[in-house]
């Protein structure tokens, strides 16, 4: 009887094996069809700006969603600089106040899924799926040499309308992924309200080179009769979005940056002082979207009081993978090692301005965690830190740019890097699925990128005299891989049990995703 039982739970077992087997091997071709349509034009190709266009109408019906898209009840952020963590925060707002929510957010750190959060939570694999084939189904039925398949974040958009719809959510956040005017969003045509988060330099081969071409793209979502909010911005951004706000007759209003007080002293759930100012715009969206929607008694009272208790918790509890993030490294900082310290520090800057703010946010958290410890014995050891940039960037980003402000503002803030290393990502060797490997021959791999950033940053580190003087090959360093160079500071913090290794990856959110998936492992 006991064989006939063990033998049923091992069938058991092994058709559920089977069952899992074959769900993986479903959503890896679904990420194999997905990367498929990932346009291999550059993307400051001028076909990428506004290109066929009129095209995402005939997707939507194809699709059957006009009506769907006409009824969300949306609320639409574009800007340079913090537009995921402002949507984060009016998510949380609008689920702490009860309500059900579709966060439509970009780019992924480590799963495609992670751009679609309902209720605050990824959508499941189960559900992708359905929706994912429903979609391309329709589409690859309809679509021809006239109407071909959309190019990837068309289509990821459409799929977000899809699930959001399909999934009654009472609020849709939708983030832009890249300008305003032209990008796969802008098909709602009455949003409840827009925001603009900072803007600033980048996609400038896309959008335009001045503040104030950017300043128009990004207001390309301003509708007529529609609210629109700005977070504080530099005049010539300000003159342009005033300026589009006038053509349509609306007005736009300036979201004040939070002061602790609004959050009786609590702290946010993103860290770094800039997210005071994304959090101010987050509580102007959520107040005028729970105001057109009749929910007056949910709203503040005003703009000095503390916030209502739900917009503080939502405020507080939110959170955003990638965006100065802290994690220690489980590999070294263990139980059989509780001596080693690796610390991560984690934040996918990639502007001029992120930089500095990135660079403000190190220097201050680490100088208030002279340790991490990740258990009580690491803080009995001595405080001495090794500070290492972790850095890449995509090629289309002019690293002169980058560079020279995250160094002068840490030294500016009294921190001194002892090592950069320059790393390729490892997702530029598999676009969407979830095996994550470098070419196995070195000779495959191209870092004429890599040392062009080490370059940049000798010629800055050599052109002042009183920051380093000591021989290039001490103050950085090239890897073929993210693995290796991981391997290595892991080797050096093992070796050197006096010192807390505090290594900051920035400059791409790409590479953060990458760094995630590996530390996971």
């Amino acid at each position: 009887m006991a064989s006939s039982s063990t033998a049923a739970a091992a069938a058991a077992q092994q058709a559920a094996g089977g069952v899992a087997a074959r769900a993986r091997a479903e959503y890896e071709e679904v990420l194999g069809r997905l990367s498929s349509l990932i346009s291999q034009k550059v993307r400051a190709h001028t076909g990428n700006r506004g290109n066929q266009w009129e095209l995402m109408g005939r997707y939507i019906q194809i699709l059957e969603l006009e009506e769907p898209i006409a009824r969300m009840k949306v609320i639409h952020v574009a800007g340079t600089k913090g537009k995921g963590s402002t949507c984060t925060f009016t998510e949380s707002i609008l689920r702490s106040c009860g309500f059900r929510t579709g966060l439509f957010t970009s780019p992924h750190l480590m799963d495609v899924r992670e751009r679609f959060r309902l209720d605050g939570v990824d959508i499941s694999e189960e559900k992708f799926l359905k929706y994912f084939w429903w979609c391309w189904n329709k589409l690859q039925e309809k679509t021809d040499d006239d109407i071909p398949m959309p190019p990837y974040f068309r289509f990821i958009a459409l799929l977000a309308f899809k699930i959001f719809s399909a999934e009654q959510v009472d609020v849709a956040l939708l983030e832009v992924g890249l300008g305003g005017k032209f990008d796969a969003t802008n098909v709602v045509k009455e949003p409840v309200v827009c925001g603009i988060s900072s803007l600033g330099y980048d996609h400038m081969e896309i959008l335009g080179n001045t503040l104030g071409e950017i300043a128009g793209e990004k207001a390309g979502i301003f509708k007529k009769g529609v609210s629109a909010y700005t977070a504080p911005q530099p005049e010539e951004a300000m003159v342009s979005l005033k300026k589009r706000a006038s053509e349509l007759g609306i007005s736009l209003q300036v979201a004040d940056p939070l002061k602790p007080h609004h959050l009786k002293d609590q702290h946010l759930g993103l860290q770094g002082e800039h997210q005071y100012i994304n959090a101010g715009l987050a509580v102007a969206l959520a107040s005028t979207w729970l105001e057109k929607q009749g929910h007056v008694d949910r709203m503040p009272l005003n703009r000095t009081d503390p916030l209502p208790d739900e917009f503080i918790k939502g405020l507080s509890s939110a959170s955003l993978q990638g965006r100065a993030q802290i994690v220690p490294d489980s590999q070294v900082n263990s139980e059989e090692e509780p001596n080693s310290s690796l610390v991560f520090y984690l934040d996918g800057a990639h502007s001029p301005e992120s930089m500095e703010i990135c660079a403000r946010w190190f220097s201050n958290v680490t100088k208030e965690d002279k340790r991490v410890p990740s258990s009580m014995e690491q803080s009995q050891t001595s405080g001495k830190s090794r500070k290492i940039l972790l850095f890449n960037c995509m090629s289309v980003r002019d690293p002169m740019r980058l560079l020279p402000h995250l160094l002068d503002t840490s030294t500016q803030n009294g921190l001194h890097f002892d090592l950069a290393l320059f790393v390729p990502n490892q997702s530029q060797y598999n676009k969407l699925g979830s095996n994550t490997s470098a070419p196995a021959e070195p000779e495959e791999i191209d870092l004429s990128w890599q040392l062009s950033l080490q370059t940049v940053w000798e010629k800055l580190l050599h052109g002042d005299k009183g920051l380093n003087s000591t021989d290039s090959s001490e103050t950085s360093l090239v890897f073929e891989s993210l693995p290796l160079a991981i391997e290595w500071l892991r080797k050096n913090a093992r070796e050197d049990l006096s010192t807390s290794y505090q290594v900051l990856v920035t400059g791409s959110l790409h590479l953060i995703g990458d760094i995630l998936r590996l530390l996971k492992k």
